[in-house]
C-alpha cells in the first residue's frame, strides 16, 4: 500500500548544523570534517571514525553519547537507533515530526558521510565465507537510504570524491547546500546502495551455486565516460564490477589517449582468445578487429608469433588489436609498431618495449599481470527489449573433451595438433565461423555469416589473397585442418572446406545429415573428429 505524500515543498537551501561520520574508506575524512568543523557544524562519529577525527584534535562526539547506548556485538549494533535515523529521516517542516524530535530528545542530522564495509574488496580478494559475511554493512546502508529518502532536508556523501563538492557549496551557500546538489547525492546513494547489494547477492548466488537466482542485480562502479559509443550519436560509459579477472577492466594502460567503447569490446575479446593458449608451452598472438580474430598464431618466439599471426590477413589488421600470451619484449614491440593498431595488450612488457610504444603517441599500451583463466566460470549477459539474458560463460576446452573420429582415417598428429587450436579460435569466432589452421597459424577465417558455406568461401578467399600479398605459390589452407563451430547441416560445407585444400575437420556433430557429412569426408580421403560441443558466439 502506497504512502500519501504530506506535500511539503523541499526548501532551496539547507543550513548544515550537524554532520554525522561514519566511513570504512578514511581516505581525506579528516581533511572534510576539519573543514565542516571550521564552518561550525557539530561533528558526530562513530568507532574507528571518531578516534581518527579525535586523534586529529577535532572536537567531536562519539554517536553513543547521542543515542544513550553503546556499541554492542562487535559493533555490529552502534548506529540502528530511534535518535539516529529519526535525526536523519525528520521532516523539518512538518509540526508532528518536530513534536516527535522534542518529545523524544532527537536532534536533526543534516548530513550524513557513509561509507561501506568493504565488502566488494573482500570477495575480490577471496575472503573465506564468515570474512565475508561479516563484512556486509548493515547500518551503513541503513542510515545511507534514509539520508538519501529524506534529500528535501539532508545532505549524503557516500564516496571521499564527494567532500570537494559539498565544501565548496558550502562556501556559496554560506554554510547551506542547495537542492540540487541534495539530489544529485541522493541518486549516487541509492546507486552506490544498490552496487553493494547487487555484489553482497552476486556473492550469495555463487557461494551457493545458485545458477539462476530469483532475482539477478548488476551493480558497477563508473570507470569513465566516453565521447560516444559504437558510433557517434550513441552515448557511452564504462563500468566496472570489482571481478579481478585479468583483462581490459583491470589493465594498467601506460600511455594514449582513453579506450574507446569499441577498443575495450575488441581488446576483452582479444585478450580472452590469446589466453586459450598456455604461454608455458608456446608465445601467441591474436590480433583482432571489430571483435573478430584476423590472424591467430604460435610460435617458438613471440615475435615470430605476431608475424604468422599478421600472415593471415594482414589488410583487415590495420587499426586493429593485438594480444600476446607473454611479455611483451622490443623485438615484438618493434615490429609491431610498423603497423598502425590502436592497443596492445599483454600480461607484461619490458622497459625497452614500453619505450618503444612510447614513440608511438596513439597507440595504448596495457598490461594486465597476468591472463584470464579460460576455464574460471563467470557469466555473459545480453540485454533484450524488457529484459537480459545471462548464461555461463564458455569454458569448453578442446583437451578436456573426448573427441570421436568418425572416418576412415584419423588424423595425423600434426593434423589434430592444428584441429584443435582452430577449435579453440573458434570459440571466439562469431557464428557462423569457420576456422583453418595450419602448422599453428590461421590460415584463414570466415566470420559471423548467416550460411556456414559462405563462412568456409569467405575464409579461403582470405587465404587466397594472403597469398597473393606474401608471394606463397599457394594459399595455406592446402593441407589445413579446419573448425566449424556447429555442425555442418550439409555436405556443401565440407566440401567447401577439401576444395579449400583442408585435410581434417572439427566439428560438433549432431545433424540429422552427419552421415552425408562423414561419407563426404571419407570420399575424398578427409579425417573428421567429432566434439559433440558446440561453440556458438553471438
Amino acid at each position: 500500500m502506497a504512502v500519501a505524500s504530506k506535500k511539503i515543498p523541499a526548501p532551496d537551501l539547507v543550513e548544515i548544523k550537524t554532520a554525522l561520520l561514519s566511513v570504512s574508506d578514511k581516505s581525506g575524512v579528516v581533511e572534510f570534517a576539519s573543514a565542516l568543523a571550521a564552518r561550525g557544524i557539530r561533528l558526530l562519529s562513530t568507532g574507528g571514525t571518531h578516534k581518527a577525527l579525535a586523534d586529529a584534535g577535532l572536537q567531536v562526539t562519539d554517536v553513543s553519547a547521542v543515542t544513550g547506548f553503546p556499541e554492542i556485538m562487535d559493533g555490529r549494533v552502534k548506529t540502528l537507533h530511534p535518535k539516529v535515523h529519526g535525526g536523519l529521516l525528520a521532516i523539518r517542516d512538518d509540526e508532528e515530526h518536530q513534536a516527535a524530535m522534542r518529545e523524544h530528545g532527537i536532534d536533526g542530522i543534516d548530513l550524513a558521510v557513509i561509507n561501506l564495509y568493504p565488502f566488494e574488496e573482500v570477495r575480490a580478494a577471496g575472503g573465506d565465507y564468515p570474512t565475508t559475511v561479516e563484512n556486509i554493512d548493515i547500518g551503513g546502508p541503513a542510515m545511507i537510504r534514509a539520508a538519501a529518502k529524506n534529500h528535501a532536508y539532508v545532505a549524503v556523501a557516500t564516496d571521499p570524491e564527494d567532500y570537494g563538492a559539498i565544501t565548496e557549496a558550502l562556501d556559496a551557500g554560506n554554510g547551506a547546500l542547495p537542492y540540487a546538489l541534495r539530489q544529485t547525492l541522493a541518486a549516487r546513494a541509492y546507486a552506490r546502495t544498490a552496487a553493494y547489494d547487487a555484489a553482497i547477492s552476486g556473492w550469495f548466488a555463487e557461494a551457493l551455486e545458485i545458477e539462476s537466482p530469483r532475482h539477478r542485480t548488476l551493480g558497477g562502479t563508473l570507470r569513465q565516460e566516453m565521447r560516444y559509443g559504437e558510433n557517434p550519436h550513441q552515448s557511452a560509459a564504462f563500468y566496472v564490477t570489482g571481478d579481478k579477472r585479468p583483462g581490459v577492466a583491470n589493465a594498467v594502460q601506460h600511455q594514449g589517449k582513453q579506450l574507446s567503447y569499441n577498443n575495450i569490446n575488441d581488446t576483452d575479446a582479444a585478450f580472452e582468445l590469446v589466453a586459450e593458449f598456455s604461454p608455458e608451452i608456446a608465445p601467441a598472438c591474436a590480433i583482432i578487429k571489430h571483435a573478430n580474430p584476423c590472424g591467430v598464431a604460435r610460435a617458438d618466439t613471440l615475435v615470430e608469433a605476431y608475424h604468422r599471426a599478421l600472415a593471415c590477413d594482414n589488410q583487415s589488421a590495420f587499426g586493429g588489436i593485438v594480444a600476446l600470451n607473454q611479455t611483451l619484449d622490443s623485438e615484438t614491440a618493434g615490429e609491431i609498431v610498423k603497423l598502425f593498431t590502436e592497443v596492445i595488450i599483454a600480461p607484461d612488457a619490458d622497459e625497452e618495449a614500453k619505450a618503444i610504444i612510447a614513440a608511438k603517441k596513439n597507440l595504448r599500451l596495457l598490461t594486465t599481470g597476468a591472463l584470464p583463466d579460460p576455464r574460471a566460470k563467470g557469466f555473459n549477459m545480453k540485454t533484450v527489449a524488457g529484459g537480459f539474458l545471462v548464461q555461463g560463460r564458455d569454458t569448453a576446452m578442446i583437451d578436456e573433451i573426448e573427441l570421436k573420429v568418425v572416418t576412415e582415417r584419423a588424423p595425423s598428429e600434426r593434423e589434430l595438433e592444428d584441429l584443435k587450436m582452430a577449435f579453440a579460435i573458434a570459440k571466439h569466432v562469431k557464428s557462423n565461423a569457420i576456422v583453418y589452421v595450419k602448422d599453428g597459424q590461421t590460415a584463414g577465417i570466415g566470420a559471423g555469416q548467416m550460411s556456414r558455406i559462405d563462412s568456409a568461401r569467405i575464409a579461403a578467399l582470405k587465404a587466397e589473397d594472403a597469398a597473393k600479398a606474401a608471394g606463397w605459390p599457394e594459399p595455406m589452407t592446402r593441407g589445413s585442418a579446419v573448425a566449424s563451430e556447429a555442425f555442418f547441416p550439409f555436405a556443401d560445407g565440407l566440401l567447401s572446406a577439401v576444395a579449400a585444400g583442408a585435410t581434417a575437420v572439427i566439428q560438433p556433430g549432431g545433424s540429422i545429415r552427419d552421415q552425408e557429412v562423414i561419407d563426404a569426408a571419407n570420399a575424398n580421403g578427409v579425417a573428421m573428429v567429432f566434439t559433440g560441443t558446440r561453440t556458438f558466439r553471438h
